[in-house]
C-alpha cells in the first residue's frame, strides 16, 4: 500500500510538470500568434550564396517565418518577466524571513528594503542583517556582558577586598 502511494505521488508530480509545460508552450504559441505581425522578417531577399556557412533550406524557412520571430519575441518577454520576478523575490527575501520568524522588526525590515530599492543598496543589506540576526542570542550575550561587568565593578569597589583577593 505504501509503495502504491509513492508511485501515485511520483505519477502525480510528473503529470503536474507536464501540465505546466503544456500550458507554458500553449501560452508561448499564443504569444507567437499575437506577436507574429510585429515580426516581419526584412532579410528574406538576401542572396545566401554570399555567406560561407548557411543553414539548409528547411532552417531558412523557419528563420524567415514571422511566427518564429513572434515565438522568439514571446519567449524573450517571458524570460524578462521571470528574471524580474526572481529579482523581486531576492529583494523581498529579508521581509519574508522576518515574517517567517514572527519578528517584531517586520515593518523596519520592509521600510529598509524599500529604501534599498529606491535610495541605496546599503539599506537592503542592513535589512538582511536585521532579518537574519538571532536577536534572542544577541540580547542574552549583551546581558551576560553587562552582568559580568557589574560583577567586576562590584568586586573593585572596595580596594581592600581586591588586595586581599590578590594576596590569596
Amino acid at each position: 500500500m505504501n509503495v502504491f502511494k509513492t508511485v501515485l505521488s511520483k505519477i502525480g508530480t510528473i503529470l503536474l510538470v507536464l501540465i505546466k509545460f503544456i500550458s507554458f508552450m500553449a501560452l508561448m504559441l499564443f504569444g507567437a500568434y499575437l506577436l507574429a505581425p510585429m515580426g516581419e522578417v526584412n532579410s528574406k531577399d538576401i542572396d545566401m550564396s554570399l555567406f560561407t556557412n548557411t543553414p539548409n533550406e528547411t532552417m531558412m524557412l523557419i528563420f524567415n517565418s514571422e511566427y518564429f520571430s513572434g515565438y522568439l519575441f514571446s519567449v524573450t518577454i517571458a524570460l524578462v518577466v521571470f528574471v524580474l520576478y526572481l529579482l523581486w523575490t531576492v529583494h523581498e527575501l529579508a521581509v519574508h524571513r522576518a515574517e517567517e520568524k514572527r519578528s517584531s522588526h517586520v515593518q523596519l525590515v520592509f521600510a529598509l528594503s524599500l529604501c534599498g530599492l529606491f535610495i541605496h543598496k546599503a539599506w537592503w543589506v542592513l535589512a538582511i542583517i536585521i532579518a537574519f540576526a538571532n536577536w534572542a542570542h544577541i540580547g542574552e550575550s549583551l546581558s551576560g556582558v553587562l552582568r559580568n561587568s557589574r560583577n567586576k565593578i562590584d568586586e573593585l569597589k572596595s580596594p581592600n577586598d581586591a588586595i586581599q583577593k590578590v594576596e590569596e
